[in-house]
């Protein structure tokens, strides 16, 4: 072949430059470092998943990591300790092994006595759940002085929050699927059908918010073939849902009177309001609960950021429902622990990469300086509350994560 008239061989042209003189580069050492990660038992009977399955102990003890597993930890999700054991993970029965580990991982927050197995340093990364926090429960973190993550709080480059993402997606389809389910007569419900046959029209639900848990609701309810309403206050959401839909859409911003009068004739209300810093905002009084029809069912999915709606109070798997107003309130804060082997592959997901990628900075607690969205899940570090609402709702002092670590920027 010929290149600007010169000849090469073939040999030639796709060896040339190879045998150049390269300049030498030093070889620098990592902070690389084997992290112990316990994942124990939870003792939360309402919750049902684990935050790791085993084909992410595979990956992570791949990575030289070592996992300790409480054995029974995946029996509700339908992992055995077997599978665990086959995966490469540490199986023990001694509670307090697992929470001597470098990183605990719980999918529920620990309570008084499990913070009181905890030790100075030691990396806790677990939801929060606002309903069940309290004074007693921070200061107890403080004075262990560990390294408190929240789970839903955690961000990626974009701003968003993964963890709460893919469990809004989980939280969406069954909103819909739980509503329809409690409409039935069996049930203390209207009686009615979700999606309407021929010659009968179909329930109407309205949706509180067109985050992900609004947007999967809706398109769960318009697959089943319900009569759809949608409020929030951000217009480009309203948009950008009715473009995932294909369809357009009943869609309103929180207008109190137009959001009342549609409330008055709604079968199935599904609050999905999220804040991003603290409670929930209360988007339906309990005057606008007052005046639905008997037997509508409520689902408030924000209930586990204080709730949207006003009547609205926390319920567990088992008694899952209270009656107010003649109105069914449907108000469990882990709805995604009713499906909890899926729950825990997409939590398990989001939280193996977040471990590999600590390991490579020597800790969990290395990520805080290179990653901001690590950081914005903090709530405790080494006895400081970095939380600015859990500080304002619980009189508690405040103190600025990227203050308390700037020495190690």
């Amino acid at each position: 072949m010929s290149v600007d008239g010169k000849k090469f061989d073939f040999s030639d042209f796709f060896t040339e430059g190879q045998y150049h003189t390269q300049a030498e580069t030093l070889a620098v050492s990592t902070s690389k470092k084997n992290i112990t990660i316990g994942v124990p038992k939870e003792c939360f009977e309402d919750e049902n998943r684990i935050a790791l399955v085993p084909n992410s102990i595979r990956t992570l003890v791949g990575y030289g990591h070592k996992v300790v597993i409480q054995r029974g930890a995946g029996e509700k999700s339908n992992y055995s300790d077997h599978d665990y054991s086959e995966a490469g993970a540490e199986l023990c029965s001694d509670t307090k092994q697992v929470f001597s580990c470098d990183v605990l991982l719980k999918v529920f927050p620990p309570t008084l006595e499990e913070i009181e197995l905890l030790h100075p340093d030691q990396v806790l990364i677990a939801p929060i759940v606002l309903p069940y926090a309290s004074i007693e429960y921070l200061e107890a973190l403080k004075r262990k002085r560990v390294i408190a993550i929240a789970m839903e709080y955690l961000s990626n480059n974009r701003g968003t929050f993964p963890i709460v993402r893919i469990m809004s997606e989980i939280a969406g389809m069954s909103a819909i699927f739980t509503a329809a389910e409690l409409l039935s007569y069996k049930n203390g419900g209207r009686g009615v059908l979700l999606g309407g046959i021929s010659g009968v029209p179909p329930a109407k639900v309205v949706i509180l918010g067109a985050g992900v848990v609004g947007e999967f609701a809706t398109k769960t309810a318009i697959g089943l073939g319900a009569s759809v309403r949608v409020f929030d206050n951000d217009v480009e959401k309203l948009m950008r849902i009715q473009n995932l839909v294909g369809r357009q859409l009943h869609t309103s911003t929180f207008n109190p009177v137009y959001l009342g009068y549609q409330l008055m004739s709604a079968d199935v209300v599904i609050g999905a309001v999220h804040s991003k810093t603290g409670r929930a905002p209360v988007i339906v009084t309990e005057e606008m609960v007052s005046k639905m029809k008997p037997g509508a069912v409520i689902v408030d999915v924000s209930i586990d950021q204080g709730g949207c709606i006003e009547t609205t109070e926390v319920t567990t798997h088992k008694k899952p429902v209270i009656i107010k107003h003649d109105v069914l309130h449907y108000g469990v804060p882990n709805i995604a622990s009713n499906v909890p082997r899926t729950a825990s592959v997409a939590i398990s997901n989001i939280i193996t990469p977040l471990l590999v990628k600590a390991g490579k900075y020597g800790s969990v607690e290395g990520l805080l300086y290179e990653g901001k969205g690590v950081r914005n899940g903090v709530y405790a570090y080494k006895g400081a509350l970095t939380n600015m609402y859990l500080s304002e709702r619980f009189g508690l002092k405040y103190q600025d994560l990227n203050l308390l670590i700037a020495s190690k920027f």
